[in-house]
């Protein structure tokens, strides 16, 4: 991140802009707190007015009222004047009855064939770090498109994950499917320095876009592994004006968007 960049939006400000300009008017999409929901309500002011968001905890289509963000999926603020309150197992059955558009994912490490672990660090015997684990991570990934948001540092992008708790690709070409996951895949990966997609048949991470400001060495000074560049590559748009005001009215106090 440059410091131009860093002059005139947060980092969070940036990832949230990106994932809303990923969504579109009338999907259903899945959200946590953070990033996730920060970007669904600009694309809700911004461009879908019909965007429904749904919480892991069973919470369909909430109004997320400006200065009053959850922190967590699990507290009521979510609920406000939610459609439905439906338990987390029937949420999740949403899932499985692909009706789900986009859900949204992090996770501590991510390799070239976009597989996230969010389970530990280490050897599975003796793990250095123990971490949350799954939550509906997994659900997501195997029975949605999904779209990661990843800081990026050169610890979390590695050659391969210590282990699999949400699937990418797997071992990439058609090891997804052939694993019995017909459904999803990822759809792209957001970070501060640049957005990845998996395009087939390999289905490795490769960089399609920089973010303003970030070079190509910059991407490869935070990788653990040489990705592949599109031959296109872009540079997205930085945050407009309406994007900013929108998310700062949302976040006045500058919680989870930063200072």
């Amino acid at each position: 991140m440059t410091t131009q960049s860093q002059s005139t939006y947060t980092t969070t400000e940036l990832l949230s802009v990106m994932c809303a300009r990923a969504m579109s008017d009338g999907q259903i999409i899945f959200a946590g707190v953070g990033v996730p929901l920060l970007g669904a309500t600009v694309a809700q002011q911004m461009h879908a007015p019909a965007l429904t968001i749904l919480f892991e905890g069973g919470i369909i289509g909430p109004y997320i009222r400006p200065g009053r963000l959850p922190s967590s999926t699990n507290e009521m603020r979510t609920a406000e004047k939610a459609n439905m309150l439906l338990s987390p197992t029937d949420v999740l059955a949403l899932l499985q009855r692909g009706y789900v558009d986009i859900g949204f994912i992090g996770g501590a490490q991510i390799d070239r064939f976009a597989n996230v672990n969010s389970s530990f660090i280490g050897p599975f015997s003796a793990p250095k770090t123990r971490l949350p684990g799954t939550g509906g991570g997994n659900d997501i990934a195997s029975l949605s498109d999904t779209i990661i948001i990843m800081p990026h540092t050169k610890q979390r992008f590695v050659e391969q994950v210590d282990f699999i708790t949400s699937p990418g690709y797997c071992g990439g070409g058609t090891s997804r499917r052939d694993s019995g996951l017909i459904a999803g895949g990822v759809k792209s990966v957001i970070t501060n320095l640049c957005t990845f997609e998996c395009n087939a048949p390999e289905n490795l991470l490769t960089v399609t876009a920089l973010n303003p400001g970030v070079t190509r060495q910059d991407v490869l000074d935070n990788m653990g592994f040489v990705p592949e560049f599109a031959d296109d590559l872009a540079e997205n748009t930085p945050p407009t004006g309406e994007e900013l005001g929108i998310l700062r009215r949302l976040d006045p106090d500058r919680i989870y968007i930063g200072k």
